[in-house]
């Protein structure tokens, strides 16, 4: 992309006219999270310190402030994070001043409830929903509100904004309630809980904009920055302890950036010289691969592979 198409679309993308439509993304969302505090008896807020994570958590700042948060916020720690997300994760929670209750994967790994071949090097992204469903069991949460958007993948696109799940804390995508005129149904019976998606409607774009508009600060990994990758079927993987390279592999040094984190076993950054909000939302505007798509190992084993861990509890 040339330094003229950039600016251009820099220019048109942080337009304020540009950026009405988030004014109405906001006021849905503020709406959704007010709903769930209204409706929901025990909800807790998932915070894991990305960037979707980190626009709900000013969401729910313009809903509630100046009070506290009606939730909890909440990580399930798979133990293979990036550091700098982790680093991030607590600094905003103490700067909130909200409870930050974080359950790990590690934990349920020792429990024997989650049992991977080799603990130390498989990817333990799918093994979050045992861990989850175990602690929606022990705080009796009956709504967890996430970060999910529909234009992330497929499976995602079949979530109602308040999706159900049985006593099982299983997903069935023909079993979702209407939603209608925006009205939401919360009932659940015990051991039934709500997975909540108050950001649904929203796109990469949006987000992105969104964090222009409102200055919200991130972990620095979604910046460019020179990292050592090794290229594999189409993607960089990071080189880490966790992601060594196999042989015959080559490790190159590249400017990169994330556009999602997780799980460092199975998500990997792409080439971007992008170093701002401005600069990230000029390419997400051209670009015609999902983040996801573009950037998690573990969604490309199938094209169900997102669904198959959804019903199983996966957020």
């Amino acid at each position: 992309m040339n330094n003229i198409m950039t600016t251009t679309l820099e220019k048109h993308f942080l337009d304020s006219a540009s950026n009405r439509h988030l004014d109405w993304l906001e006021s849905e969302a503020i709406h959704i999270l007010r709903e769930v505090a209204a409706e929901c008896a025990n909800p807790v807020l998932l915070f894991s310190g990305g960037k979707d994570s980190v626009v709900l958590l000013r969401l729910a700042e313009k809903a509630f402030r100046p009070g506290k948060f009606p939730f909890p916020l909440m990580h399930i720690d798979t133990g293979h994070n990036f550091p700098e997300v982790i680093a991030f994760r607590d600094q905003r929670a103490a700067e909130l001043g909200e409870t930050l209750i974080v359950r790990s994967v590690e934990d349920s790994i020792k429990r024997g409830t989650v049992r991977l071949r080799n603990p130390q090097t498989d990817s333990r992204n799918a093994a979050q929903a045992v861990t989850l469903l175990e602690a929606i069991e022990e705080f009796k949460f009956d709504a967890c509100i996430g970060g999910a958007r529909r234009d992330e993948e497929k499976a995602r696109a079949k979530e109602r904004i308040f999706s159900f799940r049985d006593d099982f804390g299983q997903w069935d995508p023909k079993a979702q309630r209407p939603e209608l005129w925006s009205l939401y149904n919360t009932r659940v019976h015990p051991g039934e809980n709500m997975r909540v998606f108050p950001i649904s409607n929203w796109t990469e774009l949006d987000i992105w904009q969104y964090i222009a508009r409102e200055k919200l600060a991130l972990p620095s990994i979604y910046y460019a920055h020179e990292r050592q990758v090794i290229p594999r079927n189409g993607l960089l993987v990071p080189l880490t302890d966790l992601t060594p390279p196999l042989e015959g592999e080559v490790v190159e040094t590249r400017t990169v950036r994330f556009r999602t984190v997780g799980d460092i076993s199975c998500t990997c950054p792409v080439q971007s010289p992008a170093a701002s909000p401005a600069t990230i939302i000029a390419e997400t505007a051209i670009t015609d691969v999902t983040e996801r798509g573009a950037t998690r190992m573990d969604d490309q084993t199938s094209e169900a592979s997102m669904e198959k861990r959804k019903k199983e509890g996966y957020f």
